[in-house]
């Protein structure tokens, strides 16, 4: 997911099929990696949406996210030589998180959820700011026989998220057996969607892939429920994907941050003959690199914010690139990229520079949070 878009002014925001019903729940709004998007909901608001998904089930619209559609004979092997992940260790009906680099560098372009429906038939939801430039490159690298679409503004996803999600996807008549990082085709008051076994909050969940002229009628059956679920923002979404050390691309991932300084190397199929930046990504794997992102959580009541500068005593050893107040453990939380000489371990005691003030804040491994999204 990449980070909010800093002038509105200058480009178009799209807006989600959904609009008008954040509208009537009261949402705040806020541009969105070229969308428009809501922040938050009256009524509860951060606190309130976060601890829903934890405890219960919310619903997110992320309709903004990307969609583009990969066909013709060997468009998988076509994917596969692109994309840092191994499609090779799926079959049909499974997805996959993989990262787009750069060729040259390394670094990442955007990081993408990959759904395999066959050998020549790949559906890739990379993040909304970076989709146009992801098929960009796909397109430009494609063979004669693979035609690679952008179909951004043709389908909505809605997140379902949270212990009950499963309970009230059933209720509805929607398959929830099939395992974490798959989907299933199905319907639902006359709409065909897909049911996703994945999500950014990690609790149990599903993402509902719908045609976005069909999306209120999917809106309204699953607020529809009794009990309702809760509506939740991006906020939201947001401090629980912190909580889970989930990496945000334009911060924790980056043309500048590569996955071996953001430790996603377990994204990458290192074995493959061949993806986007292999040789670069090798490189820097051997040499081993000169940062690479970590947790920290506050030591007093510290919240650290993105672009804080991170000290060991008097020398400044990383950046905070997310941080944030975590709501389930009550207190500031970060993902920082820290130099990797001298070696610090988990547990020593650094600070954060919170506007002239050296706070006190812990290495720690991520996640922040116990995952319960099996």
């Amino acid at each position: 997911m990449t980070d909010v878009t800093t002038d509105a002014a200058e480009t178009r925001l799209r807006r989600s099929p959904l609009a008008e019903r954040h509208s009537a729940l009261g949402a705040k709004f806020a541009p969105f990696g070229g969308w428009e998007m809501p922040l938050e909901y009256a009524g509860g608001g951060v606190l309130r949406e976060h601890t829903a998904v934890r405890t219960d089930v919310g619903v997110f619209d992320v309709s903004h996210l990307g969609k583009a559609r990969v066909t013709g004979p060997g468009a998988a092997e076509f994917v596969n030589s692109c994309l840092s992940n191994d499609l090779g260790r799926i079959g049909p009906g499974r997805a996959q998180y993989t990262l787009c680099c750069d060729e040259a560098t390394g670094g990442v372009v955007d990081d993408i959820i990959a759904y395999l429906y066959a050998d020549d038939h790949v559906f890739l939801i990379p993040n909304a700011a970076n989709t146009t430039e992801v098929v960009r490159r796909l397109r430009a690298a494609a063979p004669e026989q693979v035609t690679v679409t952008d179909e951004h503004e043709e389908y909505a996803v809605l997140a379902v998220q949270g212990p009950r999600s499963a309970a009230l996807l059933a209720g509805l008549g929607l398959p929830t057996d099939h395992g974490y990082m798959s989907f299933s085709p199905a319907s639902l008051d006359g709409v065909a969607l897909t049911v996703c076994r994945t999500g950014y909050t990690g609790e149990l969940g599903f993402e509902l892939v719908v045609p976005a002229a069909d999306a209120v009628t999917v809106w309204d059956a699953l607020f529809a429920a009794d009990p309702a679920p809760q509506a939740c923002g991006l906020a939201a979404r947001d401090t629980l994907r912190t909580e889970m050390g989930y990496p945000l691309h334009g911060q924790d991932l980056s043309l500048d941050i590569s996955p071996v300084q953001a430790r996603s190397g377990w994204a990458v199929g290192w074995d493959k003959p061949a993806f986007w930046g292999r040789a670069a990504l090798l490189a820097e794997k051997t040499a081993g690199p000169a940062r690479t992102l970590r947790g920290l959580e506050a030591v007093d009541r510290a919240i650290p914010r993105p672009g804080m500068a991170v000290y060991h005593g008097d020398t400044r050893v990383g950046t905070v690139t997310s941080g944030t107040f975590s709501p389930t453990r009550k207190q500031g939380i970060a993902l920082a990229l820290v130099d990797t000489a001298p070696a610090l371990a988990d547990g020593t005691e650094l600070q954060v520079d919170v506007r002239g003030r050296r706070l006190p804040v812990r290495l720690t491994r991520p996640p922040f949070v116990d995952p319960s999204v099996k």
